[in-house]
Order: structure tokens, then sequence, then C-alpha cells
């Protein structure tokens, strides 16, 4: 009934298959071309080669993470301040909230603007303001917490900084244009003395 007035021929295409058995695709492709031989998993954690390119690794990273290492310290001061020392929270929101003031403030203003750009150094005003923000915290009888919590997540901040690779920036050798940091080899920049600013 389903057929009615409507004449079904037999199908004159042939499913083809390749001779290794693997069916084809529309475009006659293989599913053995699209497998990628090429995809590895790459882990960006490696152990440094030596103590000096720990060490650079060290300071490029901080340089790169701080913000986020400096966020990851705060939530974990800010949660262990929570159950008992309330005062001690409220002055670290507070002078929190100094600091990104200031922040903004530099953003703010233009660039021409020498007393905050040149004269004041934005890291002499961050570090005053941590200063502040630790005399508070002992201040107020939370100086424990502070030491527990610096004592928690330094170590861990710096096992990242030493064992995290950062591939975003290209090392050339001294001799030519080729990229550095080949197979497992640590990737060390090379300062050229002809180039160097005095």
């Amino acid at each position: 009934m389903a057929s009615h007035g409507t004449i079904q021929r037999p199908s004159t295409v042939a499913t083809p298959t390749t001779p290794t058995g693997c069916p084809e695709d529309s475009t006659g492709k293989t599913l053995d071309d699209f497998r990628r031989p090429e995809f590895r998993l790459v882990c960006p954690l490696s152990i440094p080669s030596s103590p000096e390119a720990a060490s650079l690794r060290i300071i490029q990273n901080l340089a790169h993470f701080a913000l986020y290492y400096t966020h990851f310290v705060w939530i974990v001061l800010f949660i262990t301040l929570i159950p008992q020392r309330k005062v001690s929270l409220i002055l670290l929101v507070i002078m929190t909230y100094v600091a990104s003031l200031y922040l903004l403030l530099l953003r703010a203003c233009p660039a021409n603007f020498h007393l905050l750009h040149k004269i004041i150094d934005k890291r002499i005003v961050l570090g005053l303001i941590v200063m502040a923000t630790m005399i508070e915290l002992i201040a107020t009888k939370a100086g424990l917490h502070l030491v527990i919590t610096l004592a928690a997540t330094v170590p861990l901040v710096l096992t990242h900084a030493v064992l995290w690779v950062r591939n975003d920036f290209c090392v050339e050798k001294w001799g030519g244009g080729n990229g550095g940091g080949g197979g497992g080899e640590e990737s060390v920049p090379l300062v050229d003395e002809s180039t160097e600013i005095v």
C-alpha cells in the first residue's frame, strides 16, 4: 500500500569498497585518509635542564602570571579569614579596593601625566599597599592566618613557575634565523651585545 502508483526499480549503484575493506565516503576518501598521525599530546610542564634555566623560567612566569598568582594567594587568604576574622576580612577587601582604584587611576590618566607614570612607580605603590595590608592583618591578630596562607601558597606558586613551559616566545640562535627549543632542549634567550641599549 505504501507504494501504490509508483514504480520501484532496483538500485544500480553498488557500495564501493576499497581493497583494505574500509568503506569510502562520497568524496572517494577512506577513513585512513582522515586519521592524523601528526597529532600528539603536548604537556606544558617539564623539569628545567639547569638551575639557570629554572631561574629564568621563574622570572618569566612570575612576570607573565603575576595577576593569577596574586588572585590565588588572595582567594586562599580570603577563605582562611572567613570563619574567625571578620574585621581582618573587611580590611583585606578595603585594601584590595584601594589597590584596584589606584590601578584604574593609572589607566584613566594620560601617559604624559608624569606624576603617576614616571615619578611614582606602580611597583612601589603596590608594594606599599601590600605592606600596609600585612600590617593591618597582624594588628587585627590575623598574622597566623597570613603566615599559614603564605606558607601554603608560595611553594605552589614557585612550583608552577618552575615547571610551566611557555612556548609563546621564539628564541633565535646566534648564527642564524632558526627557532630555538627543539626536541627536549631548554630555551634560553640570547642577548646580542651589538644591539644592547646602554
